[in-house]
């Protein structure tokens, strides 16, 4: 969704659903929408990994806020956090967004080194935010397509493109290299920090377990689904994904709307004056009832 670090193990995992799916990557968002057609091997996957957070990653994250105050809390998720900033900034980089990019190799310097290693986050102090950039979006930032919606087993959500995405976020993380050159003691290193970064991650949205599972109203898969391709076009758009026209609305004569566009009639929705990032005319962004942003507040705002 949304950190992405990887030990060695992760990396295998990630090198093999690739190859697993890379002659699927050119399919539409059209088509994956009107088809989803891993929707099997999908909600399969999803009742596996619902099963292994209930009975193993719950328990130990429910555990780890037992025997860790907040202020520890905080600082294990500032540091992996700045850990993140590295791969952050070459994304930043490869999108093309050097303002942010500075910004972001700022916020690795300040808080290494006056941030004791990334433990405080003294940079977010002096106006400098954390942002959400990973290898996937800018893989979509430069037109590829997201193709089908797919689950992952342990990482969850997921399209092709963003599993490519996951790859590539594995070569931009310091982590890999420690466990593929530090020998048995680099993969021991590895693993633990791993464990730790999950289960961390995994107590960090306990407090909105809640609110997703009330959101589901029943229909889980489909919300999950959903609510992860609106979030990636979001991030992917930077918050302002273009305001094109819902690839299944279809007019009263039975044709496709978007057709208007293509026979040269300009309608008021028509956004070609306006700058878009290079994959705006590809992406149209999954329409549905819910909110762009998966950091959903409290019950009462779901939609």
């Amino acid at each position: 969704m949304n950190r992405r670090k990887t030990s060695n193990i992760k990396l295998l995992l990630v090198c093999f659903a690739a190859m697993a799916i890379t002659g699927c990557a050119t399919t539409t968002p059209k088509e994956a929408v009107e088809m989803d057609p891993w929707q099997g091997w999908n909600k399969g996957t999803q009742s596996f990994n619902d099963s292994f957070d209930k009975h193993i990653l719950k328990p130990v994250a429910v555990g780890y806020l037992h025997v860790t105050n907040s202020a520890v809390d905080k600082g294990v998720t500032n540091f992996f956090s700045n850990i993140n900033d590295i791969g952050v900034t070459i994304n930043d980089i490869l999108q093309l967004k050097l303002l942010q990019g500075g910004m972001d190799i700022s916020r690795f310097l300040i808080n290494t080194t006056a941030g004791v290693g990334g433990i405080f986050d003294w940079a977010n102090e002096i106006d400098l935010p954390k942002h959400n950039e990973d290898f996937g979006q800018t893989l979509g930032y430069w037109g590829v397509p997201a193709g089908p919606y797919l689950v992952l087993p342990f990482f969850g959500a997921s399209t092709p493109r963003d599993t490519v995405g996951l790859l590539g976020d594995a070569f931009l993380d310091p982590l890999t290299y420690v466990s593929i050159f530090g020998g048995f003691a680099g993969n021991i290193a590895t693993i633990g920090t791993s464990a730790l970064d999950v289960t961390d991650y995994r107590a960090g949205v306990m407090s909105s377990e809640k609110v997703v599972n009330e959101a589901t109203d029943g229909n889980r898969y489909d919300f999950i689904k959903n609510s992860y391709l609106q979030h990636r076009e979001y991030l992917i758009h930077d918050g302002n994904p273009p305001n094109e026209i819902d690839p299944l609305d279809v007019d009263e004569s039975g044709g496709d709307n978007s057709d208007d566009a293509g026979n040269g009639s300009k309608n008021k929705n028509d956004n070609s004056a306006k700058p878009m990032p290079p994959n705006s005319n590809k992406q149209p962004p999954v329409q549905n009832n819910i909110r762009h942003d998966l950091d959903l507040k409290a019950p009462d705002e779901k939609q």
